[in-house]
């Protein structure tokens, strides 16, 4: 085979663009497109013939193309990043909000920039909010249901576009996705009124949190709707030794109150709590009292007995998330989006005890 000419590598590629980063328009010249196509296929744009793009995608292979997002963003006054602030915490439903956040931005392409904070306090969130400034995100995902959270949030709002999730709406101008805890509470209580339960107690959450006060709302009013008794929930603080602390209260005052047919928890840890304490006073579960959470936690179908829960819709949270926050970065007006929750019944509940 006869030698390049001189200057040329045998695929006709200047040397001297092998001694730079692949540019655009080297892929667009060994894939036999124009710079235009080549930018479509980047940008995921649906008027490109199949066999085209992938062409194009294999001269991106082949080249080790990588898009330059300093100059894209210049241009786009883009970054193609969005910050995420949520709580330095073990629990459940925020670890799977981030998990479901991250997953639909690189779905699409976004960059996640991730912070934490111990504490909703304003001065913390507002210097977190600062540091993505600083970084030039397109926006900013706070995720948190707590009073704190949307208090410090508010006024930032007008410097970069914010999507909260956890609250169902927010005044000043804030998008917001959410799990309608309400309707997955409602979720939980029909299906022990199914059951034939008519007396129905609830362990409720930190009454700080947006999630533990709507999923009492629908608690109490699931059981209002169905003309049975009500009482006052059980205040719980979302962890399993606070559940266990009221099982051994309700179970400590069975002399002059009978223990309810059944109970729903704000949350599967507190739900794991009192099924130990349960289990220690030999009371069967569910014979003698039903037990409902809410989450749907990773191994809650492994408790004894296996967990009902209410397990919310994860991966469309994230991905409203996502298209709220185009929105935001669009300027279009706020909108709150709710997302739906389903009921796994397991083992834990049952029919009411005679």
């Amino acid at each position: 085979m006869p030698e390049a000419p001189s200057g040329l590598e045998r695929d006709g590629t200047a040397r001297g663009a092998r001694d730079r980063p692949p540019a655009m328009s080297d892929v667009a010249k060994l894939a036999g497109v124009s710079h235009q196509t080549v930018s479509r296929v980047l940008n995921d744009h649906p008027n490109v013939k199949p066999a085209t793009r992938q062409r194009v995608q294999e001269a991106i292979a082949e080249l080790g193309y990588r898009r330059n997002e300093a100059a894209r963003a210049l241009v786009t006054r883009r970054t193609g990043a969005i910050g995420v602030i949520t709580e330095d915490s073990p629990l459940y439903g925020p670890t799977m909000t981030l998990i479901a956040v991250e997953n639909a931005a690189r779905s699409q392409g976004t960059y996640v920039s991730v912070a934490t904070v111990t504490r909703w306090e304003v001065a913390t969130v507002q210097a977190t909010l600062e540091h993505f400034l600083d970084q030039g995100v397109d926006g900013v995902v706070v995720i948190a249901s707590h009073d704190e959270a949307v208090r410090a949030v508010k006024d930032y709002s007008r410097r970069v576009p914010v999507v909260m999730v956890g609250p169902s709406q927010v005044s000043g101008g804030i998008h917001t996705v959410a799990v309608d805890q309400y309707s997955g509470a409602g979720l939980a209580v029909g299906h022990l009124i199914d059951l034939g339960h008519r007396d129905i107690v609830h362990v409720s959450g930190p009454r700080v949190w947006l999630d533990a006060r709507a999923r009492e709302r629908g608690w109490l009013d699931a059981l209002l709707q169905a003309g049975l008794a009500t009482s006052d929930p059980l205040p719980g603080d979302w962890t399993a030794s606070s559940g266990f602390r009221i099982g051994r209260e309700l179970l400590g005052r069975r002399d002059v109150q009978p223990l309810p047919t059944a109970v729903f928890t704000a949350n599967d840890q507190l739900a794991l709590g009192l099924l130990h304490a349960f289990a220690d006073a030999g009371v069967p579960v569910p014979q003698e009292v039903s037990v409902v959470g809410y989450d749907d936690v990773e191994g809650s179908e492994h408790f004894f007995p296996p967990l009902t829960t209410v397990r919310p819709d994860w991966t469309a949270l994230g991905a409203r998330c996502l298209e709220r926050m185009t929105a935001a970065i669009e300027g279009e007006p706020a909108e709150g989006v709710l997302v739906g929750a389903r009921l796994v019944a397991r083992a834990s509940s049952g029919p009411a005890r005679t």
